[in-house]
């Protein structure tokens, strides 16, 4: 261990969940709130949000998809109407059962009881397939492709900070189809979608794979996600993709006249990624000094400090931070805008300086009487302790080139840290199970599977792990044989 003095306590490697908490907390993108479960997303918190929404958005749209809107309550007989949905879901369901308050002995009590009971909804298939079934009649209306952006309910016994709470945000998509082609190539673009933003811009790397028959989403025929390793070597699920088949299709009557006149069910699909990634996020990049957030989601990509060491340079030092922020404004990084601010609050430089570090930023730029006489900056990178000094008339290019390199860097370093820890040369039940009783050891395993989830549930549940995903793109060795059943 470094004897570095860290921002965060405890370390990532003395207590990583506990680090996490405090990252989210020194970063100040979110809190607890009243609520049991549910979460306050700050400003800083919420300006990733909005930046990681923007990209997904923008590529929903060029897909072909529109937005739409649906109705927060499902009644209660609409998720009865799909037996494996309801199951999947029936734990974690928020219910309304009354429609008033009255005052009654100086405290409000519900009343007018509701004919049928509205869920809050936990995912919205019951209910777009409602309207689905009534928009739907020839296949000329094919294929139909319709995302939302919404918050939902999930009612969590264990809830953590953008990772499971009782409420979180998330956009999901849900389309009607002829045919299962169709369908099939919908859930394959969602996935691309989700892997280009998740790389691309949020900087990391994800695997992409099926679920096995026991981790599907309730109701469909296959599911599809993204994982993500986190720095402690654990998985974390960055987004779903699934093909519904026919089945919500007969549930909610979603039916068409085919071009020969014959009436058939439709195909239907749902994907969705949530707030979790900010999650994701934090625990890919952030350091034993806090936050550090990849340039193309960060709400600012650099802050200005004005070092001011007397009261009577103030104006001066002010004026040509001021000068700095007009630079940067009029400079475009990954084809919007750059986003700067002169950070002005009364505060010791010390202190200042530290925030922003915690928060994430990627640029620092001190500039002070020095700097003003020399025509210079001080450019300070979060991924690195380097300082370099800028000249004016070269500060937009470098400002850009760093950026450009932050945003690779993470990239590259989650990218290497995943690739040092999948495991490939497990073959046997009892290698497996050494490797996860051992402390010491942690990561992916892949190895080949006969799909027995039987067998497979006695050993890898006293372990506490989880089957992730058969990958794509990963083709068996002739001959191989199953690292569980050794079938």
């Amino acid at each position: 261990m470094s004897n570095k003095k860290s921002a965060i306590s405890p370390t990532r490697e003395e207590n990583f969940p506990e680090w996490y908490q405090q990252v989210v907390k020194a970063a100040d993108i979110a809190e607890n709130s009243p609520v049991r479960g549910c979460m306050v997303i700050k400003p800083w918190g919420y300006g990733i949000w909005e930046l990681l929404q923007r990209e997904l958005d923008n590529r929903i749209k060029a897909s072909g998809v529109e937005n739409a809107y649906f109705p927060l309550f499902i009644p209660l007989s609409f998720l009865e109407k799909e037996a494996a949905h309801v199951d999947g879901f029936a734990k974690e369901c928020a219910v309304v059962t009354h429609h008033r308050l009255e005052l009654k002995d100086g405290k409000l009590v519900p009343t007018g009881e509701l004919e049928e009971p509205l869920i809050v909804r936990p995912t919205s298939e019951t209910i777009i397939g409602d309207s689905f079934s009534k928009w739907v009649k020839s296949y000329r209306d094919l294929p139909l492709r319709i995302n939302q952006w919404a918050n939902v309910v999930r009612w969590e016994l264990r809830p953590r900070l953008f990772l499971r709470t009782a409420e979180f945000l998330w956009q999901e998509g849900h389309t009607v189809h002829a045919d299962k082609a169709d369908a099939v190539w919908q859930v394959e673009d969602a996935l691309r979608i989700y892997k280009e933003v998740i790389e691309d811009v949020l900087a990391i790397p994800v695997i992409i794979g099926e679920k096995s028959a026991g981790e599907r989403f309730p109701g469909a025929v296959n599911t599809y996600s993204l994982e993500a390793m986190m720095q402690d070597k654990k998985a974390l699920q960055a987004g779903t993709s699934h093909y519904l088949g026919t089945n919500f299709a007969n549930a909610s009557n979603i039916k068409f006249l085919d071009d020969a006149g014959n009436l058939q069910y439709a195909h239907t699909t749902s994907w969705g990624v949530s707030t979790r990634l900010i999650g994701a996020l934090i625990m890919s990049h952030s350091d034993d000094d806090g936050l550090r957030v990849p340039p193309k989601v960060a709400p600012k990509h650099a802050v200005i400090l004005p070092v001011i060491p007397k009261p009577e340079l103030a104006t001066e030092v002010n004026s040509y931070a001021d000068k700095i922020e007009q630079i940067l404004l009029k400079t475009n990084y990954a084809g919007n805008p750059l986003r700067a601010q002169v950070d002005r609050r009364d505060l010791r430089g010390g202190e200042k300086n530290w925030q922003w570090i915690k928060k994430g930023i990627p640029l620092r730029i001190e500039a002070g009487p020095r700097d003003i006489a020399s025509n210079n900056v001080m450019l300070l990178r979060r991924d690195s302790d380097e300082k370099i000094q800028v000249s004016l008339d070269q500060l937009a290019a470098v400002v850009e080139k760093s950026l450009n390199e932050i945003q690779s860097g993470y990239f590259n370093q989650a990218k290497d840290f995943l690739n040092k820890n999948i495991i490939t040369d497990i073959k046997s039940a009892d290698e497996f199970k050494q490797f996860f009783a051992s402390d010491s050891s942690s990561g992916f395993v892949q190895a080949p599977w006969s799909e027995d989830e039987v067998e497979t549930e006695k050993i890898i549940t006293p372990l506490k792990v989880t089957i992730r995903c058969l990958p794509m793109n990963v083709a068996l060795k002739q001959g191989a044989k199953c690292v569980i059943t050794g079938k």
